[in-house]
């Protein structure tokens, strides 16, 4: 097909980026400045292509899963050697294979502290029950803030309140 009749490949703003992938401008500038992102520049405007598009989907997913940016830069450097992605792939593999043990492991401490800490309660329970009840917090109000804080924060005071 000749080259004038080829549609152009197509490119992407900064701004629809942004909106696409919930970041902002500043995230993906400095993801330029880390070297893991190289949009074309037009002016003063940042363009981005789909190979862009496609590397700012796989930095925010590892970044999702607790990938160090020096790990994503090893599995982006990986793109393009001419072994059908082969190479990448396994490097990926076993990046996130290190994560998920790192977060069952974490995830085997939280369940011990959470197991310490509703022993404590109880401990504190037993023993302000005995000694002064009328300082017993009031059932759920604890969950409430949590809660609330989950949410966004918002509703705080009234969660308090309520």
């Amino acid at each position: 097909m000749p080259l004038e009749l080829r549609r152009p490949e197509r490119t992407f703003t900064i701004r629809q980026l942004c909106l696409e992938f919930k970041c902002t401008p500043r995230a993906l500038r400095f993801y330029e400045d880390k070297g893991l992102l190289a949009p074309a520049r037009q002016g003063l405007n940042r363009v981005y292509s789909y190979k862009d598009r496609a590397r700012l989907q796989l930095i925010l997913r590892g970044k999702r899963v607790g990938l160090s940016l020096s790990e994503i830069r090893e599995i982006l450097q990986l793109y393009g050697k001419d072994d059908g992605a082969a190479a990448q792939n396994a490097k990926a593999l076993r990046k996130f294979r290190e994560r998920i043990v790192a977060f069952e492991q974490q995830r085997e401490d939280i369940d011990h502290a959470i197991a310490e800490l509703r022993e404590a309660c109880a401990r504190l329970e037993d023993m302000l029950s005995s000694v002064r009840p009328d300082l017993l917090p009031v059932e759920g109000e604890a969950s409430k803030g949590v809660r609330a804080r989950a949410a966004g924060g918002r509703d705080l005071a009234h969660a308090r309140h309520a």
